[in-house]
């Protein structure tokens, strides 16, 4: 790794796991409910699955942790790995960061299957940081599905792909619809960031270039 590396945060869940699918297939088992009833077309919350009437989001996610390892179980959204150990082999740092942490008193079971998950599908990364605010980890570009993420990152003027599902469709660009897609934006953004010219957004619109 060069002294002064290109940075790519990752955001996990939504963009290299594919969450939505096996979080469905848990959540039809916990809800009883046929899986083809559970549209796969949700918003962020997961409104449409009608979670309130049986405790909600989080003790959805409680129990599919706790109960059905699903940060183990996951399968890797298509490419995912093998595009990461190409940036990796091509001088992008990876730096995982993820919040999994926001619910109390599972945290070590968390971490233990997400390191082991990344281990298992040979996922690159230098670091790996557990956290909601992730414009406090520094990167030099971003890529990310929630929509609330992607805002806030780009309120503080980070550069930030988003990875497109249906929860994000009404934002704008730039945007990989697949990790092939996701690939050409970061090694397109990195050759921008070493001449100077990789451009940021801001509260406001772009800011000025940021230079390495």
């Amino acid at each position: 790794m060069e002294e002064n590396p290109f940075i790519l945060g990752v955001d996990l869940d939504g963009v290299v796991a594919d969450f939505y699918k096996q979080l469905r297939i848990i959540a039809a088992e916990w809800l009883d409910k046929p899986l083809e009833t559970l549209t796969t077309k949700v918003t962020f919350g997961l409104d449409e699955w009608g979670l309130d009437e049986y405790g909600g989001y989080e003790k959805l996610h409680r129990f599919a942790i706790t109960e059905r390892n699903l940060f183990r179980k996951m399968e890797p959204i298509k490419d995912a790995p093998s595009v990461l150990r190409k940036l990796s082999l091509k001088g992008v740092r990876i730096r995982i960061i993820t919040h999994r942490l926001f619910l109390k008193y599972f945290h070590k079971t968390s971490i233990v299957q997400t390191v082991e998950w990344l281990d298992s599908y040979d996922i690159p990364y230098w670091d790996i940081c557990f956290m909601k605010d992730k414009g406090a980890v520094g990167a030099h570009a971003y890529i990310d599905d929630a929509p609330q993420n992607i805002i806030n990152l780009r309120a503080k003027g980070c550069y930030t792909i988003v990875f497109s599902n249906a929860t994000n469709l009404h934002l704008d660009g730039p945007r990989a619809n697949n990790w092939r897609e996701a690939e050409a934006l970061v090694m397109e953004s990195m050759d921008e960031w070493r001449t100077g010219s990789l451009t940021l957004f801001g509260a406001e619109g772009f800011s000025a270039p940021n230079a390495p």
